[in-house]
């Protein structure tokens, strides 16, 4: 059974572009520091779409090997074509991951049936020995596994027994639940929901999947810990100090251009990878397409951080003793941010 809090890494990036293996392996140590239940390697925040399958292995290897046994470890393994995902799998248990998330086939757009049977279902066939965990996220992949399908994945397959539910819908949950049955484990995979989803007794969530954990995964697992020790009050406590951050997982601002204003929305990782880069924290940029923040969109980000560390200071603090940074300074001199915005639309 998934317990706890589970770090979506980002993919460190050197400044010329490649992947950052030496930055890799701080951050993992950094996870297995704060005592993080384990690091999801090559997801989403991870920006697996820019990544080669050639890079995408040699990341899972270092995670892996770094990871050792000390914490968990989940691989990165899905796609929109079976067969890739198929191979990931197989790349990921050899390299020692202990499961494999499996995001919802994107853009191709399959039925949940289709889903169930020509892409979750083969996958856990094919590798009894490890743990399968869907990824439903319609709002990223225009398609989504249905509860009913999960259910009969689960019924079907015993290394279905997890699943990473970033629908938003409290009712879906409640639904994969009821059809699920107790012995099955509902991880948040939106940071801002964990606690409602813990706490809400027809759903029953043991965890996350965390973006926010990149920089404060000590104060996530013992948020989701409290919650399962049954003390409310003192994990409400820790959601509220964490509560600035959370909101920053994606980014709207207004902004103007020659033909009037637009919404701006910076999705993850951008934000988070931002903030890590003003931390001093093993970051980079991101890849094309995606790109730097506008002004507003930074300022949100460090108005966030600055809030917890007035606030809350405890959270941020393991940063500058494990990477040997300033966390004040750095959120109030402009030099630590240069070059991270556009400048103007």
């Amino acid at each position: 059974m998934f317990r706890g809090c589970y770090t979506a890494l980002i993919t460190p990036f050197k400044d010329d572009g490649s992947v950052d293996y030496e930055g890799i392996e701080r951050l993992v140590e950094f996870q297995i520091s704060q005592g993080a239940s384990g690091v999801l390697s090559v997801g989403t925040t991870g920006e697996s779409p820019t990544l080669s399958w050639q890079e995408h292995d040699s990341v899972t290897e270092k995670v892996c090997e770094v990871a050792g046994k000390r914490c968990t470890v989940i691989a990165g393994a899905g796609s929109n074509s079976t067969s890739e995902a198929l191979r990931a799998t197989e790349h990921a248990a050899k390299a020692g991951a202990d499961a494999v998330l499996l995001v919802d086939p994107y853009y191709n757009g399959p039925s949940s049936l289709e889903i169930r049977r020509e892409y979750v279902g083969p996958i856990a066939e094919r590798f009894p020995e490890v743990s399968v965990i869907p990824y439903v996220i319609p709002g990223r992949t225009g398609t989504q596994l249905l509860p009913e399908d999960l259910a009969l994945l689960h019924r079907e397959h015993p290394n279905v027994r997890a699943v990473k539910e970033a629908t938003g819908d409290l009712e879906n949950m409640r639904r994969t639940r009821k059809l699920c049955g107790g012995d099955f484990t509902i991880l948040s995979g939106d940071d801002d929901k964990t606690f409602a989803m813990m706490t809400d007794p027809e759903i029953k969530a043991s965890g996350v999947i965390s973006v926010i954990s990149n920089v404060a995964p000590g104060a996530v697992q013992r948020m989701t810990e409290l919650v399962l020790e049954g003390k409310r009050k003192e994990a409400e406590e820790v959601r509220d100090a964490l509560g600035p951050l959370f909101g920053i997982v994606t980014v709207k601002t207004r902004e103007a251009t020659p033909y009037g204003e637009v919404t701006c929305r910076a999705r993850n990782p951008l934000a988070i990878k931002t903030l890590m880069r003003i931390l001093g924290m093993p970051s980079g940029p991101t890849r094309r397409p995606l790109g730097r923040m506008t002004r507003k969109g930074l300022e949100v980000v460090l108005e966030a951080a600055r809030k917890v560390w007035r606030e809350a200071r405890w959270v941020l603090e393991p940063v500058g003793e494990f990477f040997g940074v300033d966390v004040e300074e750095r959120l109030n001199e402009g030099r630590y941010w240069e070059g991270l915005f556009y400048e103007g639309y």
